[in-house]
C-alpha cells in the first residue's frame, strides 16, 4: 500500500495560526505526507510539533520569533515525496448499532444495510493521527458525510464514526462531532503496549460485521499512588522527603506540570496547568524548577495532611486557607502567593475562592509521582496521567531543590466578571461573514458550564458562516475559537484535541490564554479583534 500519487496543482499556502503557529495548506494527501516527514527530519530550531492532517500540516512554534523563522524556512525545505508501505491489516469487531446510522443512511441516500456493507465492504487506509491518543483518520471510499450541526460533548468509548471521507473510533469518551454508526471494544490506546496505538498511519483497518461486542479492556492505565499510611505519623520508609494525604479532594483535583509538548503526532495534546502562570508562581515560591508537578484544584474543597513537614505555596485564585493542627483545631491563615511551612500531621484546607476559578499548590521538591509520556499532567480528554485525586490519595514529595525559597509575590487573578482578551484572526476567519467576524470580537460572550479543561463553550447570538461545506480536519492550539454549524463559538484550552473539523475562525494570543483559565461558568469574556492583525484573509 502506497500513498496516493502527488498532484502539484497549486503552491502551499501558509496561514498564521495565532502567534506561534502555522497552517500549511497543501495539495493532496501526499503532499501533506511528504512535508510532514521533511518537517520531521529537519530538526528546525523552535519547532514544537508537525500535525499532519487532511489537507493541511500545522506547525507549532516555541514562540513567535521561532514561527516566523520556520515560515521562512518553508519554501527550502525538500519537495520528496513520501511512501509508506502498508504495516499489515488490522480487523476491528463492530456492532453496527449507531445512533447516527439512520441519519448516515439518508445522508447517502442509502438504506442502513447498505451503508453497514459499505462500511464494512472496505478496506480502509489509516492516514494520520490525531484528535486524541489513539484517534486515527481512516481513508476509505462511497460514504462522504458531514460532520454533525452541533458537536456532542461526550461521545463513547469505541464509538465508530463518519465524517468528510475519513472514518475514525474513539478511543476513549470525548467530546466530538462525527456521525455516530456502530461500537466497537477493540482496544485503541494501551500504554503498556508498544506501541500504544492499535493503528498507526499505514495500516489497513477492515471493520467486521458482529451481532456482540467482544469483551476488551482498551481504558487508558493510570499510574498508581502509594497506599495511605495508617496514621498521620511518619511517613512509610520509601518516601524519605514525605508525602500529602488528600482527605478531600473539592469539586475536582489534577496533578499537573507544564504537560508533554511534541507529542502531538500521537494524537497527544500539551496538556498540563491551564493558568500556567499561577502554577510556575507557585514553583518559584517554594524554590521549585517552574515544570514541577502541583496539585491543580477547583473553586476549593481540598484537603491535605502532611508527613513530615512541608513548604507549601497556594497562587492562582486566592483560595481562603486554614492550617489544622493534629487535633483538628486551627493554627493559622497563611496568605496565598507566598510560602510557609505545613508541619508533620498539620492539615491545609482550600476554601472557595471569592474569585477565579483554579488554584495550584506546590509542595517544595515536588510531586513525585511517576510520569507518563514525559509529564505527570492529568489530561482529562485523552485519560493520561494521574487519575483525579480522591480521600486516601498519597501524594510522594521529591528531592528538595538547590534553590531558596521564594519571597511573596503580587497575586495574578484579578476580581472582575468581564474578561478581556485579545484575539488574532484565526486560518479560516474567511469562514465567517464580514458582519459575524466583527460581531465575534465585539459582544460579549457567556461561559456555559459545559466548559471544562478541553475549552470554554460560549453562548450568545449565533455567529453566521460564510461557507456551509465541510472542512476536512486540522491541528488545532491551544487558544483556537471553532464555530460548529450551529454558530456558538468554542474555545480551546490545555486538554484540547490535536485536530478538529470546524473551522478556527480567530486565536487567542498566548500571553492572554492563563485568564481564561481562571474564568468561572456564567461569567463573561471579549475577545478583542487585534487591529494591527484584523485581515480577512491573515496568509503568512
Amino acid at each position: 500500500m502506497t500513498s496516493p500519487p502527488p498532484t502539484t496543482a497549486r503552491p502551499r499556502r501558509v496561514r498564521a495560526v495565532g502567534d506561534r503557529a502555522l497552517l500549511v495548506e497543501c495539495a493532496d494527501l501526499a503532499d501533506v505526507l511528504a512535508l510532514h516527514a521533511a518537517l520531521t527530519a529537519a530538526s528546525l530550531p523552535g519547532l514544537v510539533d508537525a500535525v499532519a492532517a487532511a489537507r493541511t500540516v500545522l506547525v507549532r512554534a516555541a514562540d513567535r520569533a521561532s514561527r516566523d523563522r520556520i515560515a521562512r524556512a518553508l519554501p527550502d525545505l525538500p519537495a520528496a515525496r513520501r511512501h509508506d508501505a502498508a504495516r499489515g491489516l488490522v480487523t476491528i469487531d463492530t456492532v453496527y448499532d449507531g445512533e447516527d446510522l439512520a441519519a448516515v443512511a439518508a445522508l447517502t441516500g442509502q438504506s442502513r444495510d447498505a451503508v453497514v456493507a459499505a462500511h464494512a465492504g472496505q478496506v480502509w487506509r489509516a492516514a494520520f493521527g490525531g484528535f486524541a491518543p489513539g484517534f486515527t483518520y481512516l481513508l476509505g471510499a462511497g460514504l462522504d458525510v458531514p460532520r454533525r450541526a452541533s458537536p456532542r460533548t461526550v461521545v463513547p468509548a469505541g464509538a465508530v464514526a463518519l465524517a468528510g471521507e475519513f472514518s475514525a473510533v474513539y478511543p476513549r469518551a470525548s467530546p466530538g462531532g462525527w456521525q455516530l454508526i456502530g461500537r466497537t471494544d477493540a482496544p485503541l490506546w494501551d500504554l503498556e503496549r508498544d506501541p500504544p496505538a492499535l493503528v498507526r498511519p499505514g495500516d489497513g483497518v477492515r471493520f467486521r460485521a458482529v451481532r456482540e461486542r467482544v469483551a476488551a479492556t482498551g481504558a487508558p492505565r493510570r499510574p498508581a499512588v502509594g497506599p495511605a499510611p495508617e496514621s498521620a505519623g511518619s511517613p512509610p520508609p520509601d518516601l524519605p522527603y514525605g508525602a500529602l494525604l488528600v482527605l478531600a479532594a473539592g469539586p475536582l483535583s489534577l496533578l499537573e506540570d507544564l504537560g508533554r509538548p511534541g507529542r502531538a503526532d500521537l494524537g497527544v495534546s500539551p496538556s498540563g496547568a491551564v493558568d500556567r502562570g499561577s502554577a510556575r508562581q507557585a514553583n518559584r515560591l517554594v524554590g521549585n524548577d517552574r515544570s514541577a508537578a502541583v496539585v491543580e484544584t477547583v473553586l476549593g474543597g481540598l484537603e491535605l495532611r502532611a508527613h513530615g513537614t512541608q513548604v507549601v505555596a497556594v497562587s492562582g485564585a486566592p483560595a481562603p486557607l486554614t492550617v489544622l493542627d493534629g487535633d483538628g483545631e486551627p493554627r493559622g491563615h497563611p496568605p496565598t502567593d507566598a510560602p510557609f511551612a505545613l508541619r508533620d500531621g498539620e492539615v491545609l484546607r482550600l476554601g472557595t475562592p471569592p474569585y477565579g476559578l483554579r488554584s495550584y499548590v506546590a509542595l517544595r521538591g515536588g510531586l513525585a509521582v511517576p510520569p507518563v509520556l514525559g509529564s505527570r499532567s492529568t489530561d482529562v480528554l485523552a485519560g493520561l496521567g494521574p487519575a483525579p485525586l480522591a480521600a486516601g490519595t498519597l501524594l510522594p514529595v521529591g528531592a528538595p531543590p538547590r534553590a531558596a525559597v521564594g519571597l511573596p509575590e503580587p497575586g495574578r487573578v484579578r476580581e472582575g466578571g468581564l474578561t478581556r482578551v485579545t484575539v488574532l484572526p484565526g486560518p479560516r476567519a474567511d469562514w465567517l461573514t464580514e458582519g459575524s467576524l466583527d460581531r465575534l470580537g465585539r459582544r460579549e460572550w457567556v461561559v456555559t458550564d459545559r466548559s471544562n479543561r478541553v475549552g470554554l463553550r460560549l453562548d450568545g447570538p449565533p455567529l453566521v458562516r460564510a461557507v456551509e461545506t465541510e472542512l476536512p480536519s486540522e491541528g488545532a492550539v491551544a487558544g483556537a475559537v471553532q464555530v460548529p454549524a450551529d454558530g456558538r463559538p468554542v474555545l480551546f484550552l490545555a486538554d484540547h484535541p490535536v485536530t478538529g473539523g470546524y473551522p478556527v475562525v480567530a486565536v487567542v494570543r498566548d500571553a492572554d490564554l492563563d485568564a481564561l483559565a481562571q474564568v468561572r461558568p456564567g461569567e463573561r469574556v471579549r475577545l478583542g479583534l487585534a487591529r494591527q492583525a484584523a485581515a480577512r484573509h491573515p496568509g503568512v
